[in-house]
């Protein structure tokens, strides 16, 4: 019998374990190459490589074992009521519970307590703290949940994230040091440690009073909870299927809780946000009081909008190579050249000179002539006849080039069908393999709706007796064509699925702009450009019918507000046939598809000529 492949031994041990860590025979175990997720009793971690690199099989245990101890020892219904409604708090609470179950996990377990340890190192490398530099910097989740875990393991702090912790290290100490002490006291009880960490987000002034302790839940609780859930028209298995947008470290929440923060942060208006967002806490100017904005840089900041989602139980983010088979999509990327044969050879010659123009400003320099660094090779001569000769070295100048990430997210609605499609599809492929060559990454990514007409959205609210203003009411549908850690040769079947019948549909515009723009804010270079390609404001039937008519566009102009004023990325969008210069500050319209390709080059290369 044939040995069976070593890859597949370890995701069945993993499988396996995983499952008895949790006590769940019924846990699904998949892989992923984008931020491991729990669902349900559906977990994907990171995918090791076929020779198992021990870094890499010890950051899959690691993220398998956090999940399966939260499956474990988290009760989620709690932990939701007890949850508070501010963004920036309710993400600091969960950071406090997660590290509780992970301590308990890994009492008496040092295999387990080892895996944790590397999935938190693999989770600080592109978290916001170890690139902080103030306090206003540094996330509170992160640091916090890094204290309390030190406090209830007596495991040290991970050495990239150590300077970060230390700028506010102190004034946490200050304001809730004894908070942090009486954790350890009710590890082994989830509610009397909701409560301490209540009493935590209150000393921290981030939360306005300590909740009471009535908060515990009783009988009957649950059935009024379903009651009112219906009314809204969602219940808690919604709750459960919701989705979380993409965040800057790996989520280790259940997507219980993720639905229930996303819901309390939808239903605050702008107005609130705004104020948070501008006084900030600590505005007495006190020393070690919070400063303004208390250390939220804006990967930690949930945006608020007056905007709902009916529901976002039927949403979905997927992989373009999932929505169909691999023989399809390579005729479908056959279809695509066969009708841009001719343009691909003028988008090329453009691409070209972008490249030359990206080269030209990574190109090497050098000092010559000096004391110490790198021997000059044009110099030996001086060397051999006096070895004690100086200024026979050279130094590398620092090149001024950013480090840089540029995500293109087109629209994938059905007015974009034909030749605007083809050549969207056509000019990012060409861009990416461009950008590619200079060492710039890129994502492409699409975005339409699961259906026309609501889909199972819409049959959800009219079951729920037609609830007024429900909000967004149709099922989203987000498209990964190429991520950004991915070579183009492997992603670039994936952008012929543009092609196929039926793929577009509706445009949702706002929520699009903040999935991706909440993808790019967790990437780790520090330059994040994001070009937006579309031929129409946002239109959903569903939504519009039973909303005013401006609901979409109003939403998308507060999403393209808040990133354009608070967001370090920078925002480029192109209209075809649309003028989109009266919603993006920097926008062009195009009327003619076939100038889109010129277009995307140009704006990309303004922004690279741009003063660093």
């Amino acid at each position: 019998m044939a040995e069976q492949n070593p890859l597949e031994t370890f995701r069945l041990a993993l499988a396996g374990a995983t499952r008895a860590i949790a006590h769940e025979p019924e846990v699904e175990l998949g892989y992923s190459a984008d931020t491991p997720v729990q669902s349900g009793k559906t977990v994907k971690v990171p995918m090791p490589g076929r020779t198992l690199p021990a870094d890499q099989v010890a950051e899959a245990r690691g993220a398998a074992d956090a999940f399966a101890l939260r499956l474990r020892h988290h009760d989620a219904l709690l932990h939701n009521r007890a949850a508070p409604g501010d963004p920036i708090a309710r993400a600091v609470f969960d950071a406090v519970e997660q590290a509780r179950v992970e301590a308990l996990g890994s009492r008496g377990m040092d295999g387990i307590a080892a895996n944790l340890t590397t999935a938190l190192e693999a989770r600080m490398r592109a978290d916001p703290i170890v690139r902080a530099r103030t306090r206003e910097e540094v996330p509170l989740s992160t640091a916090i949940g890094l204290m309390v875990r030190e406090r209830l393991t007596g495991q040290p702090v991970p050495e990239r994230a150590k300077s970060g912790l230390e700028l506010v290290r102190e004034w946490v100490e200050e304001k809730a040091g004894a908070d942090l002490d009486a954790l350890g006291l009710a590890l082994d009880d989830q509610s009397a440690f909701a409560q301490l960490a209540t009493k935590l987000l209150h000393d921290l002034q981030l939360v306005e009073a300590e909740l009471p302790p009535e908060w515990e839940p009783e009988e009957g609780d649950e059935e009024e909870e379903g009651q009112d859930d219906e009314q809204q028209g969602e219940t808690d298995e919604d709750r459960e299927g919701d989705g979380a947008g993409p965040q800057d470290k790996m989520d280790v929440r259940s997507e219980a809780d993720q639905g229930e923060a996303d819901e309390q942060d939808e239903g605050e208006t702008e107005r609130d946000s705004m104020a948070e967002e501008e006084g900030g806490l600590g505005d007495d100017g006190e020393e070690g009081a919070a400063p303004a904005r208390p250390n939220r840089p804006l990967s930690d900041l949930s945006p608020q909008f007056d905007y709902q989602a009916y529901t976002t139980r039927f949403d979905e983010v997927v992989d373009a190579a999932s929505l169909c088979d691999e023989e399809e999509l390579t005729r479908l990327r056959a279809y695509l050249d066969q009708q841009l044969t001719h343009l691909q050879g003028a988008v090329t010659k453009l691409a070209n000179r972008l490249q030359r123009r990206l080269m030209a400003q990574q190109s090497r320099s050098w000092d010559f002539d000096q004391e110490e660094g790198i021997l000059d090779a044009a110099r030996l001569a001086r060397v051999i006849v006096n070895p004690m000769l100086s200024l026979s070295y050279k130094i590398e100048r620092d090149t001024e080039f950013r480090d840089t990430v540029v995500t293109l997210l087109i629209d994938n609605s059905g007015s974009m069908r034909g030749r605007p499609i083809s050549i969207a599809a056509i000019s990012a492929d060409i861009l990416a393999r461009t950008l590619e060559r200079c060492g710039v990454k890129t994502e492409i990514l699409g975005f339409t709706t699961r259906a026309w007409k609501g889909g199972q959205s819409r049959e959800a609210w009219l079951a729920a007796g037609r609830p007024p203003m429900p909000g967004r009411l149709n099922d989203l549908r987000h498209i990964v064509y190429k991520q950004a850690d991915d070579p183009w040769r492997r992603a670039r079947k994936n952008l012929g699925l543009m092609m196929r019948e039926g793929l577009l549909k509706e445009n949702i515009d706002g929520e699009a702009l903040l999935w991706a723009h909440h993808r790019l804010i967790a990437r780790p270079e520090e330059r994040r450009i994001l070009m937006v390609i579309s031929d129409g404001a946002p239109v959903d039937d569903s939504t519009l019918s039973v909303n005013s008519g401006s609901y979409l566009e109003k939403h998308l102009r507060q999403v393209i507000h808040w990133i354009e004023t608070r967001s370090p990325v920078q925002l480029v969008a192109i209209g075809i046939g649309h003028d989109v210069t009266r919603y993006y500050s920097r926008a062009v319209t195009i009327m003619d598809a076939e100038q889109l390709g010129g277009t995307m080059v140009g704006q990309l290369a303004d922004l690279f000529d741009e003063a660093t």
